[in-house]
């Protein structure tokens, strides 16, 4: 699996430490690259997005967050909510966990 580790905090939104647009990881601070935790978080993200040949990843990511949003009422909460996050979130600590991961694991977390 290809990524690139970026360092750029204008590309990172306020309120995050990174973000992931394959085939970039993109972080604020270059201290994030010691972070195994947040880098497996961010690993997660770049097979999500392959599975979905990117663009389908982002298109379903911001109608399911505005789902979430109206369901929830709190963009916060909503954010934590979104399939693709709940699984990175469930499985960050599992460094090894894209090598036993099923093809489109974030569907359980629907």
């Amino acid at each position: 699996m290809y990524y690139k580790i970026l360092i750029n905090q204008k590309w990172v939104p306020k309120g995050f430490v990174g973000v992931t647009i394959y085939p970039f990881i993109i972080f604020k601070k270059r201290d994030s690259l010691a972070d195994e935790i947040l880098i497996a978080h961010e690993k997660i993200h770049i097979k999500q997005q392959l599975e979905l040949l990117v663009v389908f990843f982002y298109i379903w990511y911001i109608l399911e967050f505005l789902i979430k949003v109206v369901q929830l009422r709190d963009k916060k909460k909503a954010y934590k909510a979104i399939s693709f996050e709940r699984e990175a979130y469930l499985h960050e600590t599992e460094l090894n966990y894209l090598q036993t991961r099923k093809f489109a694991a974030f569907l359980k977390y629907i």
